[in-house]
């Protein structure tokens, strides 16, 4: 076990410890959960009863501690991104008029097991927000991570004054323009976008409905890897460095669908051994984006290894 894995699971625990010690007792029985519970592995990142207690419900010490739990898994940058989500619900609701009463308090915690327990697991959720890590033994398993925008870019006149999925658009229209006829073909795989992310939010990922895989990374140029790796480090890195996954990009593949131009609805992942990786954004002005180890999600693969740290 490398000990920045087990540091990272002892901060998780503390940190879980320190927002329940900030809840009355009828809250902590709404967060609280047996971790054989079944909503343990059904996410959602759409409105929904979130089978949790909301940040509008916690005083602001316990809304601290909220977020430092969420910080222990995730690196400095997509905790940036992941406020910024919370904080463009205000804006949505100003789009909508107020119509769906949405707001940025609307996301909630749930706990599966004790810290102190063997195994435990939470999740912190509410619309476009979804992250789950689980701990068995001191061994982590940080997934699914979904993160979506909507608006997806503010702008003032032609210019963007906030786009928090913004660098995960353009790197990966730029890598597809720097893909020759031959490696184009294989990568666009339609012109027209899907609705959403293929696997949804799906406890378990159906390998069917990511097919056809598109252009090998090994097919790429010394370029076009580079510019690769920089989109598939956007993702790796949103997890604090001793969850991120261990991949190798030859054995990955690139796929597109949708229209190459800024505006235009598209949608491309990145998928291989136990790596899915998924952006959507169907309309132009609304993304959603999700990392997934379908062998790990949930810690389905520490719990099978009936892992003990």
């Amino acid at each position: 076990m490398r000990p920045a894995m087990k540091d990272a699971a002892k901060a998780m625990r503390a940190a879980t410890e320190t927002v329940l010690a900030g809840l009355s007792q009828t809250q902590s029985d709404r967060v609280l959960h047996g971790f054989a519970d079944p909503d343990r592995t059904r996410w959602s990142y759409t409105p929904r009863d979130h089978h949790g207690l909301s940040l509008t419900e916690m005083d602001v010490p316990t809304r601290k501690a909220f977020h430092r739990l969420l910080a222990t898994a995730l690196s400095r940058h997509a905790m940036a991104q992941a406020v910024t989500i919370m904080a463009l619900e205000e804006v949505l609701d100003l789009d909508e008029s107020g119509r769906k009463d949405r707001h940025s308090g609307g996301y909630y915690l749930a706990v599966f097991g004790r810290p102190g327990s063997p195994r435990m697991s939470w999740r912190i959720e509410g619309h476009h927000l979804s992250v789950t890590a689980t701990i068995v033994g001191d061994a982590v398993a940080v997934g699914p991570v979904f993160l979506g925008a909507n608006p997806h870019r503010v702008r003032a006149g032609r210019t963007a004054v906030l786009a928090p999925l913004g660098a995960e658009e353009h790197l990966a229209r730029d890598l597809l323009a720097s893909l020759p006829v031959d490696l184009h073909k294989k990568a666009l795989i339609t012109p027209v976008p899907p609705s959403d992310i293929r696997s949804r939010n799906q406890e378990q990922v159906n390998p069917r409905l990511i097919d056809p895989s598109g252009v090998p990374v090994a097919a790429l140029d010394d370029e076009q890897r580079q510019m690769f790796a920089a989109l598939l480090a956007l993702y790796l890195e949103r997890l604090a460095p001793p969850l991120r996954p261990s991949v190798k990009e030859t054995e990955l593949h690139f796929a597109f669908l949708g229209r190459n131009k800024e505006g235009a609805g598209h949608y491309y992942r990145i998928t291989g051994p136990d790596l899915l990786i998924e952006y959507c954004n169907n309309t132009g002005d609304h993304a959603h984006t999700v990392l997934r180890t379908p062998g790990g999600d949930f810690g389905r693969d520490l719990i099978t290894a009936g892992h003990r740290g």
